[in-house]
């Protein structure tokens, strides 16, 4: 008995000395099976010809079709995909622009459609978009001050004077402050991208999301931009979901990166492993594809064939009517996302085979 009395003691002393497991940080954003689907009703005349049978009823994109998807604190997630493939659409429910048709949005472990009133608008303050067209996404009847200043002043995020909050904001993202009384019109493209992102930085967000944010400056300043955002990361802690069609861009700022083909993630993996390591066919077209500096004489084609309407999907794996190595099952089942390595997700019925 008193044996046993000193090894049950023994053991919750060992137990006690064990240190107790650190909880899993909560996910800056969490994207849970989201689907965004557009419907557009149709008219009087259009239902009445539908009533007859002489026209068919409008269809229904499914522009994202359940997606999982993570970026953590401080993490930079690119999301990669050819012109409709969903990415844009994912960008705008992540912010709150779009609600999802089916699944949940979560900001900071929040769901994002439960909340209400101050509790919502506080939690979207913390999620910010920065748009492709800097032409298109300032107003041009706010001078510049204004733009910056708007949401953080209606907010009431203004510490101190607003000429010295302004002031600070332009120079974090590299204007000159002297600017701030000037009118969208007289800014260049990239000073004006510059000005987006001070707007959106102006309100304290936790993560950006980028939609193409460079994509329509030149070269020399997408390069200054995209240092822009990683100084901006290690000063601030920002998180981003960076989305873009071009892989250079994202393998020189993403973490970890996301495939997505017809509304569905096909791959997603650390950038080093996609890069050396793609798993998917439809990845590996996109990295054989990409421009590089190659002294050897080389062939590029475009992916055979063009992306379906996501009007009318194709059945099974939605590549395969362009898949070079596409088997009857692909026609006929959806393959699911599975690891193929640690970290590294995959959704190909050649993983099934292997």
């Amino acid at each position: 008995m008193n044996s046993t009395v000193r090894s049950d003691a023994a053991d919750a002393r060992a137990q006690a000395a064990e240190p107790a497991l650190a909880p899993a940080p909560v996910p800056v954003l969490e994207v849970c099976g989201a689907s965004r689907v557009f419907t557009r009703r149709s008219d009087l005349l259009e239902r009445g010809l539908e009533r007859l049978r002489l026209r068919r009823p409008p269809g229904a994109v499914h522009a994202v079709d359940r997606v999982d998807l993570q970026v953590g604190k401080g993490e930079v997630v690119g999301v990669v995909g050819e012109s409709g493939c969903g990415k844009s659409t994912l960008g705008r429910m992540a912010v709150g622009l779009l609600e999802p048709t089916a699944g949940s949005i979560r900001w900071n472990g929040s769901e994002a459609q439960s909340l209400r009133g101050g509790d919502y608008k506080r939690a979207k303050l913390k999620i910010q978009m920065i748009f492709q067209n800097p032409y298109a996404s300032l107003n041009p009847r706010m001078r510049a001050r204004d733009i910056v200043a708007d949401a953080a002043r209606i907010h009431g995020l203004i510490p101190g004077s607003e000429d010295a909050f302004v002031d600070a904001q332009f120079r974090r993202v590299g204007l000159d402050p002297n600017l701030k009384e000037r009118w969208p019109h007289q800014f260049s493209g990239g000073q004006r991208q510059r000005l987006g992102i001070a707007r959106a930085l102006s309100v304290a967000p936790d993560l950006l999301v980028c939609d193409e944010a460079v994509a329509a400056l030149d070269v020399s300043i997408q390069a200054q931009i995209l240092n822009l955002f990683l100084d901006l990361r290690e000063q601030l802690g920002l998180s981003y979901l960076f989305i873009s069609h071009d892989l250079g861009v994202v393998r020189h700022l993403s973490d970890r990166v996301v495939i997505m083909y017809l509304g569905r993630v096909v791959e997603q993996a650390p950038v080093a492993e996609v890069f050396a390591r793609p798993n998917h066919p439809y990845t590996r077209v996109l990295l054989e594809e990409m421009p590089r500096i190659d002294p050897r004489n080389r062939q590029f084609a475009t992916i055979s064939g063009e992306i379906p309407s996501p009007l009318n999907p194709p059945s099974g794996c939605a590549f395969h009517p362009r898949c070079p190595k596409a088997m009857p099952r692909c026609r006929e089942a959806q393959p699911v996302l599975r690891q193929v390595a640690p970290g590294h997700l995959s959704a190909c019925h050649l993983n099934d085979v292997s």
